[in-house]
């Protein structure tokens, strides 16, 4: 039977409900899809999560009590000195980000029931994670985004193009603590097609908004993912890049 048309909405986690309907989403994906460390409890958490908020994309087609579909985990100044650090920062020196005294916000743990990855969810969490942005006058945005799988020289396509075309500027480059190259091979020889392929959905939302990456990836075998950072100034925004995500809220 078809599903029905969904009705997508966003807002953030008001109480443990729903924040415990994020983190069994989260183990879904991370832990029972891509073989993240499984903690048990059947959630998907760590200490960062009760100083977070906590942005939810429910679809109000499917049934209550099961209509989170897509998460985003968002760390503001105050939320990552509450919590003694950001959470990037234990794989990239975020020294350089700090150092901006620009408002900074954090996204992770982004993740999109296997139900909707269509493209229209990952769209929709983005318009709600852009109203939210907008309303508070965030100016930079970062957080580590992840290829599956350990094996960086089998990523060494899109870590090369990632390296190649959309490294960050100096003052805004952040270095991984446990460095592994990513120019693993010159950029005349990468195949941007290729690369493409390999780069997961999220990253490509990054770059189309103008995202760049900071400087070396990082292997984090708790989530058997390959790590890079990604950057976004909302300021460098054209009105176009604005317009497809910000919608009704620019």
């Amino acid at each position: 039977m078809a599903r029905p048309t969904p009705i997508f909405e966003t807002a953030l986690a008001r109480n443990e409900d729903e924040l415990r309907a994020a983190l069994a989403l989260r183990y879904r994906v991370f832990v029972q899809e891509m073989g993240a460390a499984d903690h048990g409890a059947g959630l998907e958490q760590d200490r960062f999560d009760a100083h977070a908020m906590h942005l939810l994309l429910r679809d109000r087609a499917r049934p209550e009590g099961d209509q989170v579909v897509g998460v985003y985990r968002l760390m503001d100044d105050a939320a990552a000195r509450a919590a003694g650090q950001f959470y990037s920062e234990d794989e990239y020196d975020l020294a350089p980000l700090r150092a901006t005294g620009r408002p900074l916000l954090e996204l992770g743990r982004s993740c999109v029931h296997p139900d909707y990855r269509d493209g229209q969810a990952l769209f929709h969490l983005w318009r709600g994670l852009a109203a939210f942005v907008l309303g508070h006058g965030f100016e930079v945005l970062f957080g580590v985004a992840s290829f599956h799988g350990t094996d960086a020289d089998r990523l060494a396509q899109p870590l090369s193009l990632l390296h190649h075309r959309h490294l960050a500027p100096a003052p805004l480059q952040v270095r991984s603590r446990r460095f592994v190259p990513m120019d693993r091979i010159p950029e005349d020889r990468v195949d941007r097609i290729a690369a493409m392929k390999q780069t997961p959905a999220l990253i490509k939302a990054y770059l189309r908004l103008g995202g760049v990456v900071g400087e070396g990836a990082f292997v984090d075998h708790d989530f058997n993912t390959t790590d890079v950072c990604l950057i976004v100034e909302t300021a460098a925004m054209n009105d176009r890049q604005r317009a497809l995500y910000a919608g009704d809220a620019a």
